[in-house]
């Protein structure tokens, strides 16, 4: 197995963080991973706040924690809220895939990249769309026009003890032709 296989065996979604701080330079490697994912016609629709405030960590996890979810998030360090920017396609793309929602998978493509990044520096991640987004917004200062689209817990592991993944099968989700 390779060292990309064992990377993507490692990465979970983290629901219990130590009181460690993360480094400013393992976030901004997270942002520069994240910053080279693809995107369709080169769109890149996000942009990016990191958060690792001692005052202003907890208020985003408030922000996080309506209806007594995600209260783990009170231990979380640092976060990263994605934001959905404009998609910058071309004219003839657009009439060609009108219904082809092509930001989603690019913000899927970018968490997924920044979520990777931090595995790698050993830090741990989760990937949260429960969220109160106009305070979020309010908060953070980010315009009513655009969309928060997710937030990324980030820290180190109270443990490193991996939880199994249970995923389905293999066979119940492939159709193999060739």
């Amino acid at each position: 197995m390779t060292k990309f296989f064992d990377l993507i065996a490692k990465r979970e979604s983290c629901r219990n963080y130590a009181a460690a701080p993360v480094e400013k330079e393992k976030i901004l490697n997270c942002l520069k991973a994240a910053r080279l994912s693809p995107s369709a016609c080169n769109s890149q629709p996000w942009s990016f706040v990191a958060v690792q405030s001692e005052e202003l960590s907890p208020k985003v996890a408030a922000c996080l924690q309506e209806m007594g979810m995600n209260q783990f998030t009170s231990n979380c360090p640092a976060f990263v809220v994605i934001v959905e920017e404009k998609a910058k396609l071309s004219e003839r793309v657009l009439q060609k895939f009108k219904s082809q929602d092509f930001a989603s998978i690019d913000l899927g493509l970018v968490t997924a990249h920044l979520c990777l990044a931090a595995t790698e520096q050993g830090l741990s991640t989760c990937i949260l769309g429960w969220l109160n987004e106009d305070k979020l917004k309010r908060l953070l200062d980010i315009p009513a026009s655009k969309r928060v689209r997710l937030v990324i817990a980030m820290g180190y592991a109270a443990t490193d003890t991996l939880r199994p993944k249970q995923r389905k099968p293999l066979e119940d989700m492939v159709r193999y032709l060739g």
